[in-house]
């Protein structure tokens, strides 16, 4: 199992790129940041800046989006960064969800989305698309390579992942809905003439290791309200007791709205609704030996990476403890 972290692009910046060397020095694979650009400073600008202080780890969006920015354009910023530092980038890829709510605009539809995924990865590793105008390629790419992951929950986006994408987000730590999304990946993969073990999974949650579980569920109880927005447009699309398994979409019935100004922050507002049980079973909390067990229950499910979401108020501690034990253990086993 690699280990990742994902950073939120508050400002100093220079606050990101101190805990990227940190995570580095401490065994971490990838560092990823969220990419919003109203809520937080821009991540492409911040990554030029990591990798330049790094050495090895991989950097990237958890999540992008179609929408925000023309996908050729990102395709040349991954190209360039990739150019300058040796192929050390990853783009996690969504419908965007925080980046266009704050703003009162929709998600993305899921083919734009596809079309998305497949200019990104050709053009930023040096092959041509099809545009109306006839067919382009970005000339002074040589060896380029980029994996494009892609975030989802529901069974068309699921679909979607297991045809096309490098790899799987699931945004929470929970083996039961873990299950449940990778049968949909692996048979879409297996459909579409895939392998599905070509397919990567990435569980992303937030991660707090400490002994005072109270407090701890305080500082991630951001994550249902988060994870809780999504779940909203899979119970309109497909209704209560359909094809989402209740163990996802029950806890939302207490939901009345949800504050974007303070998304992803522990002091969210608009997240009380969210109950313990879910904080529990979505993040991974308690001691050392609760992460290990919690961790080792994906591994052998087949997670290929666990990405630490380090949103609370011990960020050097979390990743010191992961670095120190929990990463040697996951890695040794």
């Amino acid at each position: 199992m690699n280990f990742g972290v994902t950073f939120q692009t508050d400002p100093p910046a220079s606050r990101v790129i101190e805990l990227t060397q940190r995570a580095e020095r401490l065994g971490f694979d990838y560092a990823w940041t969220f990419d919003s650009h109203i809520l937080w400073q821009e991540p492409y600008v911040i990554y030029s800046q990591m990798l330049s202080a790094t050495e090895s780890i991989i950097v990237g969006p958890m999540v992008t989006n179609p929408a925000t920015r023309d996908p050729s354009v990102t395709a040349s910023l991954f190209a360039t960064l990739n150019d300058m530092f040796g192929n050390r980038t990853v783009c996690g890829i969504g419908r965007g969800g925080s980046a266009l709510k704050v703003m009162d605009r929709k998600p993305t539809k899921l083919a734009e989305l596809e079309e998305a995924m497949h200019v990104i990865k050709e053009l930023a590793e040096g092959r041509e698309i099809e545009t109306p105008g006839g067919k382009v390629r970005i000339p002074w790419i040589k060896d380029g390579e980029l994996s494009v992951w892609m975030a989802g929950y529901g069974p068309k986006a699921l679909n979607l992942i297991g045809r096309k994408a490098d790899g799987f987000i699931l945004q929470l730590a929970d083996p039961v809905i873990l299950e449940w999304t990778m049968k949909h990946v692996h048979d879409a993969a297996v459909e579409a003439g895939r392998d599905p073990k070509d397919v990567k999974v990435c569980v992303a949650a937030p991660a707090y290791v400490g002994d005072d579980l109270a407090h701890q569920r305080e500082q991630c109880r951001w994550f249902g309200g988060m994870v809780g927005n999504s779940v909203v447009e899979l119970v309109a699309r497909y209704g209560e007791n359909g094809e989402i398994p209740n163990a996802l979409t029950d806890y939302i019935k207490a939901r009345q709205g949800y504050d974007y100004s303070r998304h992803g922050k522990a002091d969210n507002p608009s997240v009380q609704f969210v109950p313990d049980d879910i904080v529990d079973r979505f993040c991974v909390l308690g001691t050392v030996e609760d992460h290990v067990a919690r961790l080792r229950v994906l591994k052998d499910l087949g997670v290929d990476q666990f990405n630490i979401y380090l949103m609370h108020d011990a960020q050097e501690t979390t990743l010191d403890a992961y670095g120190h034990e929990i990463c040697q253990r996951l890695k040794g086993d």
